[in-house]
């Protein structure tokens, strides 16, 4: 579910490391947001992140 359908970014998976070197696992999730976007001149909901949200919204105002 917490993907870009436009990037396709994706959770990460890594080792949190503690400043005494005890490791575990944890997760990095993308910021996404339910968005309404108009794809080819028809309303659509599409999973973004804010990334891909904020590069957008400045190549509009261009």
């Amino acid at each position: 579910m917490a993907k870009c359908e436009i990037c396709n970014k994706a959770t990460t998976f890594g080792i949190q490391v503690s400043h005494s070197h005890r490791r575990s696992n944890r997760t990095w999730k993308p910021n996404i947001k339910k968005v309404k976007l108009f794809v080819n001149g028809v309303s659509k909901r599409v999973n973004i992140c804010s990334k891909c949200l904020k590069s957008m919204k400045n190549s509009q105002e261009a």
